[in-house]
């Protein structure tokens, strides 16, 4: 099996960031339930050479910057999903499965590597509300829109 052509990687491009987005709605929610701090801006406030990456953008526009950062990224990991994937066949459970494994392989790979707290020291709630936008991040990147006539 090989993943789709370049037009499969680039739907899958602008469906990790409207994904990324709509994480953005989803963490205003959970944020209100409990979520400690959204973890695009905790990377960017704590990671070290991230967060002096951001100590240039104005304070008046660093949750701007954080939200657009964490967009670009939605867009890549998109891509990375629509060259890696194949188009056929594909379960409803590939893209969700695949939003928990970015969630996965950032907190055993990236988190370390930048400096960042450990997961372990973060509430149960926390944890199980970015699984779920993670989860909704990969069912929108894994969603086969738009439709091909």
């Amino acid at each position: 099996m090989s993943a789709g052509g370049s037009g499969s990687i680039g739907r899958a491009a602008a469906r990790g960031v409207v994904a990324s987005m709509a994480m953005t709605g989803m963490r205003r929610v959970t944020t209100g339930l409990g979520l400690e701090q959204p973890p695009p801006q905790e990377m960017a406030e704590h990671a070290t050479g991230v967060s002096r990456l951001f100590d240039l953008v104005p304070p008046e526009r660093r949750d701007e910057a954080f939200e657009l950062a964490h967009w670009a990224f939605g867009g890549v990991a998109g891509a990375l999903y629509g060259a890696l994937v194949p188009d056929r066949p594909r379960t409803r459970w590939v893209g969700p499965v695949y939003g928990l494994a970015i969630w996965a392989a950032f907190e055993a790979g990236v988190r370390p590597v930048l400096g960042i707290r450990r997961a372990q020291e973060r509430k149960i709630l926390t944890r199980v509300l970015i699984a779920a936008d993670h989860a909704l991040y990969g069912a929108v990147v894994g969603n086969t829109w738009p439709h091909r006539p």
